[in-house]
C-alpha cells in the first residue's frame, strides 16, 4: 500500500489545483456574462442594419455596389481563422482547427491563390504545426474585442476586395447559440450576397407595402453607400464577439469539469490515505505489543 505521507502530500497538491481551477471557472463565468451582453447588443444592431438594407432594396432602387457583386471567376481568396490566445478552454481551439483544415484544403483545390490569416496564438501555432503559414497574425484580441481594432481589419479586407486583390473572404469561427451549444462554422462575408441576409431573429421581415411609408433623403443609393460597408464591418465584429463568448463558455465548462474531477480525486485519495494510515497504526500497535511480550518473556 502507498505511503500515507506521500498520499497526504498528493492530496494537498490536488486541493491547491482545485482552488486554481475553481478561481478560473469564476473568472471565466464573469467574463462570459460580459462578453454575452456585448454579443447580444451587437446581434440587435446587426439585425437592424440588415433590416435597413432590406428596406432599401424594397424601395425600388437599382442596387449596385462592389461588395454585392458576385465575381464570375474567383482567382484569389482569403481565409480568416478565429481562435484564442490562451488555452485551458477544452476542445475550443481543436474544433476550430478541425473545421479549418478541410476547408482550407478544399479552397486551395478550387482557387489558385489562397492566403490564410489567423487571430489568436493558439490558432497561429496550430496552423503552423499542421504546415500552414499565416500571412497576418492578430494577437491583440481577448474576451472583449474592440470594434476599432476589428474595423481596421475590416477596412483592409474591403480595400483588397474593391481593388480586386481578393475575390472572396471566408471566416472560420465558433458561432454562439446558447450556453450548451456552440458551433464551429465557415461563413463567407465577401461578397455580401443578397441584401436581405440571414438574421437571427425569427420575426417576419417587413414587406414592400410597409416600406412605402419611408422616404430616403438624399437618396436610397447614397444611404446604401454607407450601409453596405457598415454591414460588413458589423458582421465581422459579430464573428469576433461570438468567438470570444464561445471561448469563455468553453473555458468555464472545462474548469468546472476540472474542479469536479479534482474533488473526486481528493475523495478517492482520502479513502486510500485513511486505509494506509489505519494499516500503519495497526502495524505500530503490533510492534509495541510484540516488544512488550518480548520484555515479559
Amino acid at each position: 500500500m502507498a505511503n500515507a505521507r506521500a498520499l497526504d502530500k498528493r492530496r494537498k497538491s490536488i486541493r491547491n489545483i482545485r482552488k486554481i481551477t475553481r478561481t478560473m471557472e469564476l473568472i471565466a463565468t464573469a467574463r462570459y456574462k460580459k462578453a454575452m451582453d456585448r454579443a447580444a447588443a451587437a446581434t440587435a444592431y446587426t439585425d437592424q442594419i440588415t433590416k435597413i438594407v432590406s428596406q432599401l432594396a424594397d424601395a425600388g432602387t437599382d442596387v449596385q455596389h462592389p461588395l454585392l457583386e458576385q465575381r464570375e471567376k474567383v482567382r484569389s481568396s482569403r481565409v480568416l481563422v478565429l481562435a484564442s490566445n490562451r488555452g485551458l478552454c477544452g476542445g475550443y481551439n481543436a474544433s476550430i482547427l478541425r473545421t479549418a483544415m478541410p476547408h482550407i484544403k478544399s479552397v486551395r483545390e478550387e482557387i489558385p491563390n489562397v492566403s490564410i490569416d489567423a487571430s489568436g496564438k493558439r490558432g497561429v501555432n496550430g496552423l503552423k504545426f499542421r504546415g500552414i503559414e499565416t500571412d497576418n497574425k492578430y494577437l491583440q484580441f481577448e474576451d472583449q474585442p474592440a470594434y476599432d481594432e476589428v474595423e481596421k481589419i475590416a477596412n483592409d479586407y474591403l480595400t483588397q476586395y474593391i481593388t480586386g486583390k481578393i475575390d472572396r473572404l471566408d471566416v472560420i469561427y465558433t458561432k454562439f447559440i446558447s450556453t450548451s451549444k456552440q458551433i464551429p462554422m465557415v461563413e463567407t462575408l465577401l461578397p455580401l450576397g443578397s441584401l436581405g441576409g440571414d438574421t437571427e431573429d425569427d420575426a417576419p421581415q417587413t414587406g414592400g407595402g410597409e416600406n412605402s411609408h419611408y422616404e430616403f433623403l438624399p437618396s436610397a443609393e447614397s444611404i446604401l453607400e454607407e450601409v453596405v460597408p457598415t454591414s460588413f464591418k458589423v458582421k465581422l465584429f459579430k464573428c469576433f464577439l461570438d468567438a470570444a463568448v464561445s471561448e469563455q463558455v468553453a473555458r468555464m465548462i472545462a474548469m468546472k469539469g476540472a474542479t469536479e474531477s479534482a474533488g473526486d480525486m481528493i475523495k478517492q485519495l482520502s479513502m486510500t490515505y485513511n486505509r494506509a494510515r489505519q494499516s500503519q497504526i495497526t502495524g505500530e500497535i503490533m510492534e509495541i505489543i510484540g516488544g512488550v511480550e518480548a520484555l515479559e518473556g
